[in-house]
């Protein structure tokens, strides 16, 4: 090769990298780009008598600086943050709602039960009654319009889906053309790498990472196969997989994401499958917080409602009759899977209110040994609540009850107990005269009694109910046998003392008198103290008119106090507070997740940029030394001329 060829490739190899530091330069602030560098390697030499001579240099590729471990790092660390973010943003919602100390639930609820204790204090009083019913209203107003607000964020979020998924099938689609680009175009060029659409496929992928995690293998081609998921196929090479959001199958009012597969079926995955990228913050918000926290309040609803309609039926109102429900009960929900192949309607009724749970339950039917077998899993910590063969089956407060058709192996259901408990929560009492504030009995004792004795006032449980005092009970002492007479023919009594021994005395027997003991029959439970003497006469008897009577009153504000949620350990505020405490520490735990992980993610973002990145004075530098190389190559031709022209000049 002569000095000139040699000269013209140092210029070409110049010329190279000129232009692509030309082109980083260009390129410092373009998303996803990578700096790349142009290769040079020597041409070799030529063998003569004094050994080789050098043939100058080539430029054999243009590489980009491309380091896979930390791009794949980098990624997954945007998933996670995407997935904190969307959480975040999505749980704050609810902690303002429930934190609310001015016009949430719990300032509500003292109002209400401060408003019961304005009617026992003064049960005669038509404006206290009407405070108790308007401040009923406005706390069952505030179960309704938070229940509406946790239905909207469910349907926000459902919104939200659907539009991931589109935003998911868009960038599958892109990533899809590009291999088939990258793929040509380095088949045309001889396998040399088309740097600037690989970079724009990398940016492609983390986008879509940024929505839902992904897992990227390269094929010997080049090209990228990406799947989501559980090992779910999106992208093939140059084909596409498609995402939709659909009704879910267990439940109707959720959106669900099925994977539409490259042979075009349809696979609806669950939620727990989708992690990582915005979606699945979405997903785990949903599963982990949205329901619980509306089933958490559906549930003090209807534990409260519960307990005020029982005892507010044991009470009478202004006419002497005994009270009713005061508020409406909600009804569990079941609802079949869509994909059930039998016509089995299951039924579902609250059994006892204090054992409700906020979760959800899962119903499977199986065929063991031949007999349909109907296994329950409490959905919130996977707990199995038994397998039963006849219906009704209860568990956890709840009872299932078949209500038609016939259920087939491997149908299953889902039941809510709680879900619509908020939502279905009124007022059902609204002429202050049906407040029942009194007692439904009114006991007393004789004028002419001798003794100290006094009967205090009844107490009535759901027993009475059953069988209400007919006509007006006296009770006469005997000094001398000390036992009690009087009681209904027909009705046994029990006696409890104070160290809580009870006593049963069978129907028509006279009963032993100790100061202060507890005395029951029918339902009925009053207290005798004091020294009564010989023949005094106590009696209980209907209650007809209660208008100055709030006894049942102070048991409806008692309530208040009561530990009727959680298997009977927790009051209704005190429920309440667990739920905003549970809310308020599980927001703070994904702002501290997410803080950590936006630093873990700047770290990763670092050190992949300190390769990747383009280095504004390292691409300076790098111009002068190019055109330095440029111009001494250019050196070597003129210097080639010139001897050339020499050489004419002596032949001349």
């Amino acid at each position: 090769m002569s000095m000139f060829q040699t000269g013209l490739s140092g210029l070409s190899v110049a010329r190279s990298a000129l232009m692509t530091t030309a082109h980083n330069t260009a390129n410092v602030y373009t998303a996803g780009y990578s700096r790349q560098t142009a290769l040079v390697s020597s041409n070799g030499g030529t063998t003569t008598g004094a050994g080789f001579i050098g043939n100058g240099a080539r430029v054999t590729t243009v590489q980009r600086s491309y380091d896979s471990y930390l791009t794949a790092q980098l990624n997954g660390a945007e998933a996670a943050g995407a997935a904190l973010a969307s959480y975040g943003s999505q749980i704050n919602r609810i902690d303002s709602l429930l934190a609310d100390k001015t016009a949430g639930l719990t300032p509500l609820m003292q109002s209400f039960f401060a408003s019961v204790q304005g009617v026992a204090n003064t049960p005669a009083d038509p404006a206290a009654r009407q405070q108790l019913i308007s401040a009923a209203q406005t706390l069952a107003n505030k179960f309704r319009s938070t229940d509406q607000y946790l239905t909207d964020l469910n349907s926000s979020v459902n919104d939200q889906i659907e539009g991931s998924t589109g935003q998911i099938n868009t960038y599958a689609t892109q990533i899809a053309s590009l291999n088939q680009q990258i793929s040509q175009l380095s088949a045309m060029a001889g396998g040399q790498p088309p740097n600037d659409l690989t970079d724009q496929r990398d940016q492609l992928v983390s986008e879509l990472g940024k929505i839902v995690e992904v897992k990227v293998l390269e094929q010997d081609s080049g090209q990228y196969n990406v799947f989501i998921g559980n090992g779910q196929t999106l992208v093939l090479g140059d084909r596409a997989a498609k995402l939709q959001a659909v009704s879910s199958a267990a439940d109707p009012t959720r959106k669900a994401v099925a994977l539409v597969g490259l042979t075009g079926t349809v696979s609806e995955l669950k939620d727990n499958v989708l992690t990582g990228g915005s979606l699945g913050g979405l997903l785990a918000f949903r599963a982990e917080t949205l329901t619980s926290a509306q089933n958490a309040i559906g549930r003090l609803a209807m534990a409260l409602g519960s307990e005020f309609n029982d005892q507010h039926k044991l009470g009478v109102d202004l006419n002497g009759v005994l009270g009713t429900d005061f508020f409406s009960q909600a009804v569990p929900g079941v609802f079949s899977n869509a994909r059930n192949a039998g016509d089995m309607v299951l039924g579902a009724s609250v059994s006892d209110t204090s054992q409700l749970t906020t979760s959800d339950y899962s119903v499977q039917v199986k065929d063991v040994a031949g007999t349909l077998t109907y296994s329950v899993t409490r959905l919130s910590d996977k707990q199995s609540m038994g397998d039963f063969t006849t219906f009704p089956a209860s568990f956890d407060g709840v009872s299932l009850s078949v209500a038609s058709g016939a259920a087939q192996a491997g149908d299953s259901f889902l039941v809510q107990p709680t879900r619509t408990g908020a939502r279905d929560m009124d007022v059902l009492v609204h002429d202050t005269a049906k407040v029942a504030a009194a007692s439904p009995l009114v006991t007393g004792k004789a004028v002419g009694n001798k003794g100290t004795g006094a009967l205090s006032p009844a107490v009535v449980d759901a027993g009475y109910l059953a069988t209400p005092l007919a006509a007006t009970v006296t009770l006469a002492y005997d000094a001398t046998a000390n036992t009690l007479s009087g009681f209904p023919a027909t009705s046994a009594v029990t006696v409890t003392l104070a160290d809580g021994t009870s006593t049963n005395y069978p129907a028509g027997t006279a009963v032993p008198y100790t100061a202060g003991a507890s005395i029951r029959f029918d339902g009925i439970e009053v207290k005798l103290t004091g020294a009564p003497a010989q023949g005094d006469t106590f009696t209980i008897g209907k209650n007809a008119g209660g208008v100055s009577d709030g006894n049942n009153a102070l048991l409806l504000g008692a309530l208040q106090r009561k530990t009727a949620m959680d298997g009977g350990t927790s009051t209704f505020n005190g429920a309440f507070a667990k739920l905003v405490s549970e809310v308020g520490n599980r927001a703070m735990e994904i702002r501290v997740a997410s803080t950590t992980q936006e630093s873990v993610t700047g770290q990763i973002r670092a050190s992949r940029d300190s390769i990747s990145g383009v280095n504004q004075d390292e691409e300076t530098a790098n111009l002068l030394m190019y055109q330095q190389m440029y111009q001494a190559n250019a050196k070597v031709i003129q210097t080639a001329s010139t001897m050339f022209d020499a050489i004419l000049g002596i032949r001349g």
